[in-house]
């Protein structure tokens, strides 16, 4: 090797090293490294930062807009809280999970999948006294195995599919890594529900912070005609039972039912009074067709609520609502704000809120205009004024064309009528363009430091094949493996991806790989596709440690695991996975 390789080498060791130690942010040690290497003239400043314009890196980027659009609708949340339905048992749970899970995520970006299952679950296991432990690894191992189905179901695969384009090959098509992902992920699914659920830690501890008591609040909510929950029973409903929250009567025309039992039926113009905390309001808030009567000024559009905020305001004794009910508060015209609920010194407030008499430290759940926090934080009338940062609105209104640009977006990727890189930009911008998302919200969904990590990752890729660095570990691989030939070769680097994606992040593995597959086959005068499905595969493939992926550290506070958790179940994963690649991609592209 000349001194151009062995600088090369020891600039990726460093990065190596200080990714494994998390001494600084991936973004930053990716664009040191490039900087670095091309400051010491191993690649020019074009190829350095060339990784910016990649058609992969740039698919990545658009496809955050459009699965934030679908979130931004309550697409996304009314899949989530339909999935588990009726389930009882772990098993039932595992089912439902894959059952949409899997093709979920091979069409959406796994984090906003497993971002909008994780309280899904954490809901569950609360309502059924199961630990999050034995179900949130199995989400996020559900999450991975779905991305390799397609080619947009991981940033991966489209980085990998950028690099084959920039280097001459032949792009994949949308369904092509499927002919191996699909068996992949049945092999992983059948792993989790048989072998994987008797590995998983089981923390009693956590039911305990579970069900810990929080401040809860009285809420009215009218059932308006066209709701969902119209001519179902209570339980049908999804109302019994529900995590921090108790139904406590229904007014129908006057007529209180109460205490109310799992099988009385909702019926339309039904008020539903309800004690619980913040988050599950929210959740009650969300159901179309079910809003808060509290106040007449309580905006119901979705329209309307796009610019409407939800925060918590603590009455003070010099506030001039003290000693008025809250029919008779008139909050609109003082405050310009509706109120949602009440909350009155740590015990349930027994009546209807509307008839509540203000007491200094009630606290009170307002809908409010977007200034409202600026405006009144330090009014007298207020002890403290926060914002309820969990809450959003949601553009209900849009969702039939958020799902309709996202089918089309499926239809011109499979197609390939248009690059995947134009089809994807294009919906995104309608996306925006018809209000499924503000344009504000669109940016903010982007997550600028994994993009940035690939594309700074693109140089340090070059200079391994400027410098020759690649063709030397290359032909040491394809020397040490001589004797067995290209499929020995091939699954030592499905073996380094495997591992490497667990040291650092999966992108960067792929992008660090993908100059040795390419010299490997070079070397045993062999087709390179074969090598580099495998290195898709394996970029994929980090189960053994919590900090390889994000949807696995997403995970892993919430779920209480230790590190060994993910070894434990991880590595037998890892290892079948291993021999279902090695097996079936040679016989789907031979060499």
């Amino acid at each position: 090797m000349g001194i151009d390789a062995w600088i090369t080498l020891t600039v990726v060791a460093v990065l190596l090293f200080a990714l494994l130690k998390n001494l600084a942010p991936p973004d930053l040690l990716f664009l040191g490294a490039t900087a670095l290497l091309a400051v010491l003239g191993i690649i020019t400043p074009d190829e350095a930062f060339a990784g910016f314009s990649n058609s992969g890196m740039l698919t990545v980027a658009v496809l955050f807009v459009v699965a934030a659009g679908l979130r931004e609708t309550g697409v996304l949340d009314y899949v989530g809280h339909h999935v588990l339905g009726r389930a009882r048992t772990e098993a039932g749970v595992l089912t439902r999970l894959a059952a949409v899970v899997l093709p979920m995520s091979a069409f959406l970006n796994n984090t906003p999948v497993v971002a909008m299952f994780v309280p899904v679950v954490m809901d569950w296991s609360r309502r059924h006294q199961v630990s999050p432990s034995k179900l949130l690894i199995p989400l996020s191992f559900l999450a991975i195995l779905g991305g390799t189905c397609t080619l947009i179901g991981t940033s991966t695969n489209l980085v990998v599919n950028g690099l084959m384009i920039q280097n001459g090959l032949p792009g994949m098509r949308l369904f092509e890594i499927g002919m191996v992902g699909v068996p992949y992920a049945v092999i992983g699914l059948v792993y989790l529900f048989f072998a994987g659920r008797r590995l998983l830690p089981d923390r009693k501890e956590l039911l305990e912070q579970l069900g810990e008591s929080r401040r809860e609040y009285l809420a009215e909510m009218q059932v308006q005609p066209g709701c969902r929950l119209i001519g179902k029973s209570v339980e049908g409903a999804g109302l019994r039972q529900l995590p921090g929250l108790f139904l406590i009567e229904i007014d129908r025309n006057g007529q209180i039912i109460g205490p109310v039992g799992p099988d009385d039926v909702i019926h339309a113009h039904d008020r539903l009074v309800f004690t619980g905390i913040v988050s599950s309001i929210i959740e009650l808030e969300m159901i179309p067709g079910l809003v808060p009567i509290a106040d007449p000024a309580y905006e119901v559009s979705p329209k309307q609520q796009r610019g409407r905020r939800l925060c918590e305001a603590v009455i003070s004794e010099n506030s001039r609502l003290v000693g008025k009910t809250i029919r008779d508060s008139d909050f609109r015209a003082i405050y310009g704000a509706a109120v949602v609920a009440v909350h009155r010194g740590g015990r349930r407030v027994e009546k209807k809120i509307g008839d509540i008499t203000v007491r200094p430290g009630d606290t009170l759940l307002l809908q409010v205009r977007p200034h409202f926090l600026r405006a009144y934080r330090h009014d007298p009338a207020f002890y403290l004024v926060s914002d309820v940062d969990e809450w959003r609105p949601i553009r209900r209104d849009r969702a039939w064309i958020a799902v309709a640009l996202f089918l089309a977006l499926v239809v011109l990727m499979a197609t390939g009528s248009v690059p995947i890189v134009v089809a994807a930009a294009l919906i995104a911008v309608l996306m925006v363009a018809a209000g499924c998302i503000s344009s504000g919200e669109a940016r903010r969904s982007v997550e600028w430091q994994v993009l940035v990590t690939i594309a700074a990752a693109f140089g340090v890729g070059t200079a391994l094949q400027n410098s020759g660095a690649a063709t030397a570990v290359a032909t040491t691989l394809v020397n040490t493996t001589q004797a067995g030939g290209p499929i020995v070769a091939l699954a030592v680097i499905y073996l380094l991806g495997s591992i490497l994606t667990e040291l650092i992040t999966n992108n960067a593995a792929a992008v660090l790989l993908f100059p040795f597959c390419l010299e490997t086959a070079r070397l045993y005068n062999a087709d390179p596709r074969p090598f580099l499905m495998a290195l898709i595969l394996s970029a994929s493939a980090s189960f053994m440690t919590p900090i390889g992926y994000q949807t696995n550290m997403m995970v892993y506070g919430p779920g209480g695991y230790r590190f060994t958790d993910f070894l434990r179940i991880g590595a037998p994963l890892n290892t079948c996975l291993w021999i279902v690649a090695v097996c079936l991609i040679p016989l789907l592209w031979p060499f």
